[in-house]
């Protein structure tokens, strides 16, 4: 186990999720460099950190949508503030609600361009500095909405997700031969400022939708406030994860970190219904490969 003062590097910190992240794990005695689209929304966070522990922050201006090579260019220059980067933590992400066939594909590529090549492509800038780290971890916020995808308006954020989780399983074999512990953090509903941000999208209105683009509408309007998740014990969860700490102290690596009632929920339900199909028609499942014959190549 690495000891010592770790490197974090963690997208989106302006607010959410990572913005409680970076205080918490200077909180521990790490070192965070927090980035965001604008510097200027990195502000707050600062004057939010202890005095004590400010000096182990720095800031860096990052765009998850700005291109591979850009985003390589600066992750490469923030390795060098310490010397190294032992943790990324990929949260920086947005959601677009909107009905799936109205929004089309070009709604679906704005969701993707963030959600799932924005992680790609910080993850692959932060490789090779994790593949020289003595206690390499790869984190990745995901969501519950890759599980529960059965509501109407969240298709193109949950097929982000969805999309993510697989990669993230896919890395997580791929990276093992270099020690890079991979988790992929499944969240439920959190109390977290501008997660329902983005508007409905509203600019291609089929008529046919008309009372589900509504009802959809006024449900999205009404979330905000009613979550349950305190997001700071999620992110002390992810901490103590990381650390080998806390509520982790002493488990083995879980690989993935469901968090909230309602993610629970989710999970076990689409399991059950799936295993549940997955029965029904194991007889059809089992019936179409080749009868005992010999066949020819």
């Amino acid at each position: 186990m690495f000891e010592g003062s770790r490197v974090w590097l963690i997208t989106g910190s302006s607010s959410g999720f990572g913005f409680r992240l970076v205080i918490l794990v200077l909180g521990r005695g790490d070192r965070v460099i927090a980035t965001a689209r604008s510097l200027d929304k990195l502000e707050n966070l600062i004057s939010s950190c202890k005095p004590d522990v400010r000096e182990n922050l720095r800031t860096v201006q990052l765009d998850v949508t700005e291109g591979e090579e850009a985003i390589k260019d600066k992750v490469n220059k923030a390795a060098v503030i310490w010397g190294r980067i032992d943790v990324l933590v990929n949260n920086a992400g947005n959601g677009l609600p909107g009905i799936v066939e109205e929004g089309g594909s070009s709604q679906l590529r704005r969701q993707f361009e963030t959600n799932f090549f924005g992680v790609m492509d910080v993850t692959s800038a932060t490789l090779p500095h994790l593949r020289a780290s003595p206690s390499a971890c790869l984190v990745i916020i995901g969501s519950r909405s890759a599980w529960k995808t059965e509501i109407i308006g969240i298709g193109p954020y949950a097929a982000s997700k969805a999309a993510v989780h697989a990669l993230t399983e896919t890395l997580t074999l791929e990276l093992a031969p270099f020690d890079i512990r991979v988790l992929l953090v499944e969240p439920g509903a959190f109390m977290t400022e501008g997660i329902y941000g983005q508007p409905f999208f509203t600019s291609n209105p089929i008529p046919a939708y008309d009372d589900m683009r509504a009802a959809s509408k006024a449900r999205f309007a009404s979330v905000p406030g009613t979550e349950k998740g305190d997001p700071n014990k999620a992110m002390q969860v992810v901490v103590d994860v990381v650390r080998g700490e806390g509520v982790a102290k002493g488990r083995p690596w879980p690989g993935y970190l469901v968090l909230g009632e309602d993610a629970e929920n989710d999970v076990r339900t689409k399991c059950s219904k799936v295993l549940k199909v997955l029965d029904e028609w194991v007889d059809v499942a089992r019936g179409v490969n080749f009868d005992n014959l010999s066949v020819n190549s």
